[in-house]
């Protein structure tokens, strides 16, 4: 056997035992007469100790050792002399009688500990090193853990998990598809799937009712933290339910998950807010309750004619930042350059302080009097020693978005963005729709099979971008975490949703024509929701991007720089295949 114990199990009550061990060498301490070494396995770190009694062929390999070596060693376990309350070994010791270096190490690249030496480059071009890190470890186990919870929830809920392909056909509406050329079909690809959007719902024309699957899915779009190219998804969908259905099973799931996780206890019902209430309040679809600063609309007292600024303005709003009245030139300035860099792209920011002995100072005092400022102060609700940001712009959407980014900017400076604390809540009424500058339409906001809130179905002929959409996202810490939608089943309305989105007939029919001919054939109604795994698993973990989360990552180029892909491939490949490479000038 390698090993009989891990190095992560052995206490005082086993010190007399014989033990074997195997892991990495962590460090060596030689002290002269007595050499130390910690050895690493996933379970945890055990001191070996190789004493000056013990043979000189022992103590000559003891000291070949390095880090990173592989090693298996038999001793007895002892109580330490010198304690380390760090580790959960920390109290015992193995004196080594037998050891056997497995295989040598060359000097890895950074440190294998949780406070590296590596940037996030390296530590990804040699991701396998990094993995041994415990705080990354951890991460995946975390993310371990929270799979088996949701798989067995879900099972405990009649739901079936059921694998959908890889290899599908593209569909255009949305984000980019990865597209993978077809040998035995020259001149024709298969789509990566944006997500199992349609064959899901085919599932629930067959019949399952409940489905779920922890499935990959793809997007060709540009990268950030919370972005990668494939990404993992908790898909599901349901047949014969209501809205209020599928948010009461999947916020039961997620009450589940918080209180196996992470001990929280979320409330037993969570808030509901209209996307239009979101973007009022908070500029956001997903916004932060884990602190205040709602938006205040200051049209009324701050059109007053005296500033040609906000006179011209269609939309005027306000935060306030409490205790922030002390804030110095320099502060100040360094919001105005955040408000006007190319991130967010306000032309300016206005300030209206509220000083603590009862004066009042503002970057615009010289167009209001006291007693006008005074006026915003009330209507803000703001006091003594709070300080007043303002934006306004020409687009009131444009402008309460570029105030949701000075909101979240000020709850990072004054540290009100708690990753210990979780506020969660559901965002429903999207809009159906929403124009693209770039098509120059109505694009779906959602996915063209989301069904209308009933009451606005009149509009999609006489006014479509004011139909409301049956969608819903599930929100925490500002972070969108998963949405769903009830489906369309009938057929009549499906159509009708491909002529508002610009489709022929004939285009629908080439695109979706199965999903179209299979609700001919009864269609129950329908709806789902799918979680993203890496987000739910970042917030959980307390991480700031996904990819700590992820086995093996992309980075923000969408490169895989450990096995250095995407890469160029030999042209008989592309000859099989009969793509011809046509190179542009950069």
């Amino acid at each position: 056997m390698y090993r009989t114990k891990t190095c992560g199990e052995l206490r005082i009550e086993n010190v007399g035992q014989t033990v074997t061990l195997a892991g990495w060498v962590q460090g060596v301490h030689n002290l002269g007469a007595l050499t130390f070494v910690d050895l690493r396995d996933r379970y945890g770190i055990t001191q070996l100790a190789f004493n000056e009694d013990a043979p000189e062929a022992l103590k000559e390999q003891a000291g070949h050792l390095g880090r990173e070596f592989v090693v298996q060693a038999t001793g007895v376990v002892a109580e330490r002399y010198s304690k380390n309350p760090k580790l959960d070994t920390g109290d015992i010791e193995i004196i080594v009688s037998e050891l056997n270096i497995i295989s040598e190490s060359q000097t890895p690249p950074f440190t294998i500990e949780d406070n590296t030496d590596g940037g996030d480059e390296l530590r990804m071009k040699y991701r396998y090193l990094d993995l041994r890190r415990p705080v990354v470890r951890k991460n995946l186990e975390l993310r371990h853990k929270m799979t088996i919870l949701i798989r067995n929830f879900l099972d405990s809920k009649q739901f079936i998990e059921v694998e959908t392909p890889i290899l599908i056909g593209s569909t255009p509406e949305g984000a980019r598809d990865f597209v993978v050329p077809s040998r035995m079909n020259p001149g024709q690809f298969y789509a990566l799937p944006q997500s199992p959007q349609t064959l899901k719902q085919l599932l629930m024309v067959s019949g399952f009712d409940r489905y779920f699957q922890i499935a990959k899915c793809f997007r060709d779009e540009d990268l950030r933290a919370d972005r990668q190219p494939e990404f993992t998804q908790i898909d599901c969908e349901m047949s014969f339910v209501d809205q209020d259905d599928v948010i009461n099973i999947f916020e039961d799931m997620a009450r589940h998950l918080f209180k196996e996780v992470r001990g929280v206890e979320l409330p037993a019902k969570l808030r509901q807010m209209t996307w239009q209430e979101a973007m009022q309040k908070y500029g956001s679809d997903k916004p932060d309750l884990r602190f205040g600063m709602e938006f205040v609309e200051l049209m009324d007292v701050l059109k007053l004619g005296t500033f040609q600024v906000f006179d011209n303005a269609e939309y005027i709003g306000g935060i306030c930042a409490e205790g922030c009245a002390n804030y110095t030139r320099k502060q100040l300035d360094q919001l105005t350059d955040f408000v006007k860099s190319q991130q967010v792209g306000a032309k300016g920011l206005v300030y209206i302080k509220l000083n603590e002995d009862g004066t009042i100072k503002s970057s615009v005092d010289k167009f209001y009097t006291p007693e006008q400022l005074q006026a915003v102060a009330e209507k803000m609700n703001a006091k003594k020693g709070d300080l007043i940001l303002i934006l306004s712009g020409d687009n009131a959407n444009k402008t309460r978005i570029q105030l949701c980014s000075l909101r979240l900017e000020m709850g990072k400076r004054l540290g009100l963005m708690d990753k210990n604390k979780f506020e969660c809540l559901w965002i429903i009424d999207f809009p159906l729709f929403e124009w693209s500058d770039e098509e120059q339409r109505l694009m779906s906001t959602h996915h063209p099979f989301t069904m209308p809130n009933p009451d606005d179905i009149p509009l999609l002929d006489t006014d479509p971008a004011k139909v409301r959409a049956k969608a819903y996202d599930f929100v925490c810490n500002g972070i969108e975490v998963g949405g769903g939608s009830l489906r369309i089943h009938d057929g009549k309305l499906q159509a009708k949703m491909f002529e508002v989105l610009g489709f022929t007939p004939e285009r629908a029919m080439a695109q979706f024509g199965f999903l179209i001919n299979a609700f001919k054939y009864g269609a129950p109604p329908h709806a789902g929701l799918a979680f993203g795994l890496d987000r739910f698993v970042s917030i959980m973990a307390g991480l700031d991007s996904i990819r700590d989360c992820i086995a093996f990552p992309k980075n923000n180029s969408g490169r895989d720089v450990m096995l250095d892909a995407p890469s160029f491939i030999d042209q008989k490949q592309l000859d099989e295949l009969q793509i011809n490479i046509v190179k542009t000038e950069k």
